[in-house]
């Protein structure tokens, strides 16, 4: 299965809008707000989730053109949320259950060291992976106590934009 990704911006994504030759107008740190949308200097309201950052540069461009003169818009995203299909989220036994933006070539490995591991109660090898692909949802077993305690790279896997993780506690 391959996925070709390509990142949109969300809600709660910080940013950097450079206009090119207009310093009184780049802003460094927009933040995207809960509803999508950003504020520029010149412009309020300008609908910044599930866009590109190109897209978003292009809208900020036009959106300027009544102001600016050919005006050259860069936007650079510095501090990543982006919208919850492109997250992956671990909820459970893990010691930090979060979601986390999505990266490309993102294994089960890496994202076990982001949320640092499994707590001492979780059943590791119990986990699921949900997974939703082409309007199906799919539930697969996860070996993470084999992939984490034991080193066996074989447990690792390749995850996907909006996949969940549920690691369930132990019964003893």
């Amino acid at each position: 299965m391959q996925v070709d990704y390509t990142y949109v911006i969300g809600p709660g994504d910080s940013m950097e809008v450079f206009v090119w030759g207009n310093e009184e107008l780049t802003i460094d740190g927009v933040k995207v707000r809960p509803d999508g949308k950003i504020s520029t200097r010149l412009v309020e309201n300008i609908e910044a989730s599930g866009k590109t950052p190109s897209e978003l540069a292009r809208d900020i461009e036009a959106a300027y053109s009544e102001y600016v003169k050919s005006a050259v818009v860069s936007v650079i995203v510095d501090d990543f949320q982006g919208v919850p299909t492109q997250q992956v989220r671990v909820v459970g036994e893990a010691a930090e259950a979060t979601n986390i933006p999505y990266r490309k070539h993102m294994t089960l490995l890496d994202l076990m060291v982001e949320v640092g591991g499994l707590t001492e109660f979780a059943d590791g090898n119990k986990a699921v992976l949900v997974r939703n692909f082409g309007g199906d949802q799919n539930t697969y077993g996860l070996r993470l106590e084999d992939l984490l305690k034991d080193g066996q790279i074989s447990a690792n896997i390749a995850l996907f934009p909006g996949d969940i993780i549920i690691i369930p506690e132990a019964w003893f």
